[in-house]
């Protein structure tokens, strides 16, 4: 008491002394930013990549495969660079080291995601888990998915879906394999087609053969609800706004742009809203399923009906996508190299004998987790992570990254870079055999990301990849019937596809 009684004193009998402190309080407060930034300033600035007046590097990224030209940069300028596009400056992370960094360590300074005008129109101004912000928002969604669809209790209670998806590709491609053996197998078709039924049965409680929309007048069937969903967004993601590199022109209308963009966004809604209004119809009749759309009217009550929509379709879409890019490429090379086939063959067989090749083999076939892991690394299905907005001045590999940049973390870059991978050009599971790596470790390339937004999916993927690399190889011999190029991959879409869907001649072993 007597302390207080001697400040209350200072403050009565010396108002000038107190008025004098708090009037200096701003200055301190400058001078130590000052100061601060001064400790900042030391730190040596990002290397730039020589661009034009006005337009920057534009000219050097016309392509959409930025994520190659952003690696051949890196080889020039180092792991980590800066470049313009228009008004913009863009920090390009290209080893697994600076991303990491920037991932876990600075993720609190570069938590909000800068996306194109196509993305924010897609992705209804960030609804979906993916592209939020880092924020409460964020973790609810998050929990909601983890919970329902993609957390480990929740695989259990889905994996029925996903041995009937795998029951299905195999006799599909029995009665191909029957039908005739001059014709080749389309595996993608039969692969996309079995991967958006189970996508459907865990968003909306089953497969959808043919629904009516009431919006667009007809009745559409799988395929075309598939290609609303699903191969039109991914199509749509990619169509370059001008206005994305010089906003203060955002006022100036790009008709071509926001009428391509509005349409699949408006077709989607639509074949949505009759998804929804239908699994409600079954909900009110008393039929509950397992599925995301029951769990989250049920649970989800601080989500806008909007919102809720945004998130069901996110389930179909990512499940739908970013597993065929990965099963499709490593059955690739797997009918490629036939030596390396016949090793995965026999290690299956060693462990499962005449029984059939399920989720419960995975762990005990480290060969077929190698081949997992080395072709996520070599053939990433988002090679960019959605660039990252730097809201405060912060430091990656030893830089200064000044707030207002936006970072782009170039996964193809990390898991190409040579001093990370010998011969990284090359298809080589081996290495994921390496005692240096963990084989519990999803995360030993950077295909997933890393941090607070490692991606919620990565179990689900290695499940629905590896039991179906594995069933497959231990049912046929797989031979290419076609030559085209590797590194040839779709550029119509966010993710990595093949230009051309794997044409495939298939020989039924005797199990």
């Amino acid at each position: 008491m007597d302390l207080l009684n001697v400040i209350l004193g200072v403050v009565q009998t010396q108002p000038l002394v107190i008025s004098a402190l708090l009037g200096g309080l701003p200055l301190l407060l400058l001078l130590f930013s000052k100061i601060k930034r001064g400790f900042r300033s030391k730190l040596p600035s990002v290397p730039v990549v020589p661009g034009l007046p006005v337009i920057g590097n534009l000219l050097q990224l016309k392509e959409k495969k930025p994520y190659k030209t952003f690696t051949q940069f890196a080889e020039k300028y180092g792991p980590i660079y800066s470049i313009k596009t228009g008004s913009s400056t863009i920090i390009v992370l290209n080893s697994a080291q600076v991303c990491r960094e920037a991932m876990v360590t600075r993720y609190s300074s570069i938590s909000s995601r800068q996306l194109s005008n196509a993305l924010k129109l897609l992705t209804f101004d960030k609804s979906i888990t993916a592209m939020m912000d880092y924020n409460e928002d964020h973790k609810k969604a998050k929990r909601h998915l983890l919970g329902n669809v993609l957390g480990v209790n929740a695989q259990k209670r889905h994996r029925v879906h996903r041995e009937t998806m795998i029951d299905n590709i195999s006799s599909q491609l029995t009665e191909s394999v029957n039908a005739s053996t001059d014709l080749p197998i389309n595996f993608r078709k039969i692969f996309a087609s079995e991967l958006f039924a189970l996508a459907l049965k865990q968003a909306v409680g089953s497969n959808i053969e043919s629904i009516y929309v009431k919006e667009l007048g007809s009745t559409l069937l799988n395929e075309e609800i598939y290609r609303i969903l699903v191969l039109d967004i991914m199509e749509g993601a990619l169509e370059v706004d001008w206005r994305d590199f010089f906003p203060y022109l955002k006022w100036v209308p790009n008709t071509r742009f926001e009428t391509k963009i509005q349409k699949y966004c408006d077709r989607r809604q639509a074949v949505m809203n009759a998804l929804i209004a239908e699994q409600k119809k079954r909900i009110a009749s008393g039929k509950e399923l397992n599925s995301y759309i029951d769990y989250l009217l049920s649970e989800a009550k601080e989500f806008t009906e909007e919102r809720i929509t945004m998130l069901i379709w996110e389930t179909i879409i990512e499940t739908a996508d970013t597993t065929l890019v990965t099963s499709e490429w490593a059955m690739y090379e797997l009918a490629k190299d036939k030596s390396r086939q016949e090793r995965l063959y026999k290690e299956i067989k060693n462990v499962c004998g005449n029984e059939k090749f399920s989720e419960d083999y995975i762990s005990k076939v480290p060969y077929l987790g190698a081949i997992f892991h080395e072709t996520m690394r070599k053939h990433s299905p988002a090679p960019i992570v959605p660039l990252r907005h730097a809201d405060q001045d912060t430091e990656i590999g030893g830089y200064h990254i000044p707030a207002g940049s936006e970072i782009a973390i170039n996964i193809y870059g990390c898991n190409m870079n040579k001093e990370d991978w010998e011969n990284p050009e090359q298809w080589i599971p081996e290495r994921f055999l390496d005692e240096k790596y963990d084989p519990t470790d999803l995360y030993k390339t950077m295909a997933f990301g890393a941090g607070k937004r490692v991606c919620a999916g990565s179990l689900q993927a290695l499940l629905i990849a590896c039991t179906a690399i594995g069933r497959m190889v231990q049912e046929f011999e797989w031979s290419l019937i076609e030559s085209a190029a590797e590194e040839s991959v779709d550029t119509v879409g966010l993710t990595t596809h093949r230009l051309n869907p794997l044409l495939v001649n298939l020989k039924p072993r005797k199990l």
